[in-house]
């Protein structure tokens, strides 16, 4: 039994066809998921069935949605200054659930960046400065039923960044976080800041670039978990999940290099022990 968990980044227009525009990528993908006979799961039951509280049976047919970084793009619909109007993921899911009339809702995980500092800076230097970073949107997307806010560090030790919560300022490169202060900043505040918005304590992290060091997969995530309370976190390796995978470091696809087509996301849809015919 495998479930593949499948990410995207909704900042990433580039023009408007499915291999450069992760909105239509997610809206297609949606489709061609459904005529495959998978369903979208919350990744949270992922999580559940690989601790061993789900059955294989409750998981069946199963992929997993998550989006990373949060900006306004998430959930906003937003004109783009090139590409025009964009519907967001959150309408985009929305309007896949008003039109399969599924009884379970498809359902994404966004995974933010905590910090409004680095944020409000990013959306200068990656955005066009309008101040499509906030975070605004958090608690209404994670009490609505199609998307939930987890964690994707405090400041994503971005190059764009000043300064980064990282002892030496090494930028760019998650496997620097290698300490207790640093860990403490990327995991533990960042995840006191999403619950001071939402109203809930964020349970699952994504790595940054999908980068781990050692100390924070052997040492500060199993070890001090009554500190950060985080259930598990997920990489950017390539494959299914599977029980056999480390839970402080699991697997998922990322549009857009794991997959730049369809047919692509059909080869991975199909390519494991999960499908709907095993």
């Amino acid at each position: 039994m495998q479930i593949p968990v499948l990410t995207y980044h909704s900042i990433n227009i580039i023009e408007n066809n499915y291999a450069e525009n992760d909105h239509l990528a997610l809206a297609s993908d949606l489709r061609s998921i459904a005529e495959l006979g998978f369903r979208v799961l919350p990744l949270e039951k992922v999580v559940e069935w690989h601790q061993g509280f789900l059955p294989d049976e409750d998981v069946a047919g199963a992929v997993a949605i998550t989006l990373d970084d949060g900006s306004w793009f998430d959930y906003f619909d937003l004109d783009h200054p090139t590409c025009g109007r964009q519907r967001s993921m959150f309408n985009i899911l929305r309007d896949f659930n008003l039109e399969s009339g599924a009884s379970h809702p498809a359902h994404a995980t966004t995974f933010v960046i905590s910090s409004p500092q680095a944020r409000s800076s990013l959306d200068k230097s990656c955005l066009i400065g309008k101040d499509w970073w906030g975070d605004q949107w958090w608690r209404d997307a994670n009490s609505s039923e199609i998307m939930d806010v987890q964690c994707h560090s405090w400041d994503h030790v971005h190059p764009e960044l000043d300064y980064v919560a990282q002892a030496n300022q090494e930028k760019g490169d998650f496997t620097k976080v290698n300490s207790f202060s640093d860990s403490e900043s990327q995991f533990t505040k960042a995840a006191e800041y999403i619950e001071g918005i939402t109203g809930q304590r964020p349970t699952l992290f994504a790595y940054p670039y999908g980068q781990v060091s050692d100390y924070v997969l052997d040492e500060f995530l199993p070890k001090n978990q009554l500190r950060h309370q985080f259930q598990a976190a997920f990489t950017t390796e390539p494959k299914a999940v599977s029980k056999a995978d480390n839970v402080w470091a699991l697997p998922r696809f990322v549009f857009g290099h794991d997959w730049r087509s369809p047919e692509g996301l059909k080869r991975i849809l199909l390519g494991h022990q999960n499908g709907p015919s095993a």
